[in-house]
């Protein structure tokens, strides 16, 4: 099978579970906030922030404020695709 990776040196990787089940298997606030989202985010990293926010007590909304946050440092440090414009 060469795929897309048919004319490529890049090393393939295999996924240790489906990314589409992990999805599904997240709660549907979490899976509401992952479609509506400005970064594409994994299922499995945000399932991650997901149980570390409910491990330390808290709630469902206060989780999703954790993940707000997580994704405005992530476009904090995102540089602008192109340059200032010049006049």
């Amino acid at each position: 099978m060469s795929g897309n990776l048919g004319a490529t040196t890049l090393q393939r990787r295999k996924r240790a579970c489906d990314p589409m089940r992990t999805y599904d298997a997240l709660p549907p606030e979490l899976r509401r906030w992952i479609a509506q989202a400005a970064l594409p985010w994994s299922p499995r990293s945000c399932a991650r922030l997901w149980k570390k926010a409910r491990q330390r007590g808290l709630g469902a909304e206060s989780a999703l404020a954790m993940l707000e946050r997580a994704q405005a440092g992530t476009l904090a440090r995102e540089r602008p695709v192109c340059g200032p414009r010049r006049t």
